[in-house]
């Protein structure tokens, strides 16, 4: 379809933005010879070997490697059932148990920090091992722990281990994958981490009906399989692209040859080694490895990116569900301790499945689609959270009963549960004949312990019958049902594209030089969000509601769904060393830069040769002769509007004069309009 434009035409054939620079270096240069490869066309090394059978050995790898992901899981998961005894057992207030939950959480986060130096020093496989003898040693001190002092410091030791490998294990698997698997390779390490998160609520379930103790076997037994990753990874090879990068050479070519089997690695290893060599060309001028990727535009944009996704994983609010999953059980209503735990176990294996369906779907549909469609239903999933427990908020059980309160406390007060639920200070006494609710009152808990009431009837809790029962922290309600089904839709929309999405475009986005430093900044970003949101969800419930803190993480969802729309590119099928090409244009060009489904509009300047050559091609007065506007999928109104943006800020560099650029805007207007009535149809 052409549209006259005065000296311009425009040809509208499909929709995507091509860059317009010619400085892109010798990698650009290659690609302008093979014709449409370059910034957006995938290279010719992007099939790269994706009809030959992967070998066993890259499996191995991804397994043993994994095994660090499955440790993150289960030591993140396994407080949330441990809570319930610790609480009980040590008479933990509110602070200290968002102590011992965040601890791990902030150690992780300056562990991630740092490990990106340790990375590039040391290499991958030398901080999985490390990572492996701190989970072990962190899983003793927790197991033989006397005190909540003690509880806490072996936290924090786990914590470390935990970030040293949530960095570092995403960066080995996707450095010895081959292109058409990274994805599902990388991904496995988010599938490892739910059923640690499963296998922790499964084991926190088995030993809840120990009398005392309980929570020692919990959080000991996660130095099994540290011992197994820490011994396997004797046997395992470093990363290839690490070793090339040191210069050792001749182990490299061997450790890929041994990953590939019976393939060839000349052309693979041929592109690492000239990438590697052109990026130690760039570096030549040394510096901070953070400063150089800060002031290096591609690697800029995709720190923001990464740093972005890895933000929003828990703005929306997965650890506030995994950590305090039986305790937000409990908020909602189901009373008994093992059957919270049980339950949050439902919401964990929940979690492991869709993840699956991550694994499945991430080389199927892309990182971006998947990105997207998660991030929708977790807002949706959270809103009907919040709508539970609003539910039970409006239909809370009154008090009827006021009785002389000698401490004078603000439980007498209140005139329902939902308030003197929400006093960390008062629980809420009550009888009950099936459904129905008497001779309820709010008092005073008891300082020692949460599990009975300071004074009065609910003081001396029993099994009778006949006993009246002790809710602190909840509300007796018949809407359990909806926060249950709330955590479920949650964990299957949130599993397959939040849960490991971030983590596997992370792994691809940087370039060999800032690979390490960018995951471990990323990574800090994910745990130093992680601590926020784990320190301070039981006082924002406390202040907010707990309907009102969901419908706040909703809303953050809803602005990490707008930031992926608008900043995500697919990264699907290109080999790492191409990747950094697709943030070499405008950073929110809601995935312009993909490559597959592409859609071309064409500006050409009359009297110019409009040939694949040409584009972003300059005449010699400087002005623009021919360029391509890209974008792809469900996202063409939002990349003709960043394309748009784009043009005028070239108008003024270009030499474009506003004659053009108002002529060419409209036929850019006519274009968005083209779109929307076909994303109607």
């Amino acid at each position: 379809m052409h549209f006259p434009a005065g000296n311009f035409y425009c040809r509208y054939d499909e929709c995507s933005l091509k860059h317009m620079s010619s400085l892109m270096g010798t990698r650009q240069q290659k690609a302008a010879e093979d014709g449409e490869r370059g910034l957006i066309g995938p290279p010719s090394g992007d099939v790269l070997h994706q009809d030959a059978p992967p070998t066993r050995f890259v499996y191995v790898l991804a397994f043993f490697s994994a095994l660090g992901g499955f440790l993150f899981g289960y030591d993140t998961g396994v407080v949330s059932g441990a809570m319930l005894l610790l609480k009980r057992e040590m008479s933990l207030s509110a602070l200290w148990q968002e102590l011992l939950v965040s601890s791990t959480v902030g150690a992780a986060a300056l562990s991630a920090l740092s490990g990106g130096s340790l990375n590039g020093r040391l290499g991958r496989r030398v901080c999985i091992l490390v990572a492996s003898c701190i989970f072990s040693v962190g899983g003793i001190v927790l197991s033989v722990a006397p005190d909540k002092v003690v509880l806490l410091v072996g936290r924090i030791i786990v914590g470390l281990g935990i970030g040293i490998a949530s960095m570092t294990v995403p960066v080995y698997i996707a450095e010895v994958s081959p292109p058409h698997l990274r994805g599902q390779l990388v991904t496995i390490n988010s599938l490892f981490i739910t059923g640690g998160q499963f296998i922790a609520s499964v084991v926190d379930g088995a030993f809840s009906y120990l009398r005392r103790d309980g929570w020692r076997y919990m959080l000991g037994l996660s130095v099994v399989p540290a011992v197994v990753q820490f011994i396997g990874f004797i046997f395992l090879p470093e990363s290839p692209r690490w070793l090339l990068q040191k210069g050792r050479t001749q182990e490299a070519r061997q450790v890929l040859s041994r990953i590939r089997g019976d393939q060839s690695i000349e052309e693979e290893y041929d592109t690492i080694r000239t990438s590697i060599e052109e990026e130690a060309t760039e570096a030549s001028g040394g510096g901070l490895v953070v400063w150089r990727i800060l002031s290096y535009a591609p690697t800029r944009r995709a720190l923001i990116v990464g740093c972005g996704l890895q933000m929003f994983q828990q703005l929306s609010g997965i650890n506030t569900v995994m950590y305090y999953s039986a305790t937000i059980l409990q908020m909602a209503g189901v009373r008994d301790v093992k059957r919270a735990i049980w339950l949050a176990a439902a919401t964990s294996a929940t979690n492991f499945v869709f993840t699956l369906v991550g694994v499945w779907l991430v080389e199927r549909v892309g990182r971006r689609k998947l990105t997207l469609g998660s991030l929708l239903g977790t807002a949706l999933s959270l809103a009907l959270l919040a709508i539970g427990f609003l539910l039970s908020a409006q239909n809370s059980p009154p008090v009827t009963l006021h009785p002389v309160d000698a401490q004078n406390s603000t439980c007498r007060l209140y005139g329902s549960c939902e308030g003197c639920m929400l006093d960390p200070n008062c629980g809420f006494c009550y009888r009950e004949n099936g459904s129905t609710l008497y001779n309820s009152s709010c008092v005073p808990v008891n300082a020692a312990s949460t599990d009975q009431a300071a004074w009065g009837r609910c003081s001396n809790q029993t099994e009778a019958a006949h006993s009246p029962a002790w809710a602190y922290n909840y509300c007796p309600t018949s809407y359990s049902w909806v926060v249950l089904l709330g955590l479920i839709l949650y964990l299957a929309f949130f599993a397959p594209g939040m849960g490991t999405m971030p983590w596997t475009v992370n792994s691809e986005i940087y370039p060999l030089w800032a690979r390490s430093t960018g995951n471990a900044c990323s990574a800090g970003v994910n745990w130093i969000c992680n601590v926020l949101v784990s320190l301070t969800f039981l006082h924002v419930a406390e202040f907010l509601t707990y309907y009102g803190a969901f419908f706040l993480y909703t809303g953050l969802a809803v602005l990490g769904l707008l930031f992926v729309l608008g900043c995500l590119p697919e990264t699907q099928g290109l080999q790492l060393e191409d990747i950094e090409n697709l943030f070499t244009g405008p950073l929110c060009s809601c995935g312009a830069l993909s490559p597959r489904g592409r859609r071309h509009v064409h500006y050409i300047r009359n009297g110019s040769d409009p040939g694949p050559e040409r584009y972003g091609a300059m005449d010699s007065d400087g002005a623009i002769t021919y360029i391509t506007v890209s974008t792809t999928g469900k996202c063409q109104v939002l990349a003709a509007c960043a394309s748009l943006t784009l043009f005028y800020i070239l108008v003024p560099a270009a030499q474009i004069t506003m004659t053009d650029a108002s002529v060419c805007t409209s036929h850019l207007i006519l274009m968005i309009c083209h779109v929307c009535f076909h994303l109607k149809q």
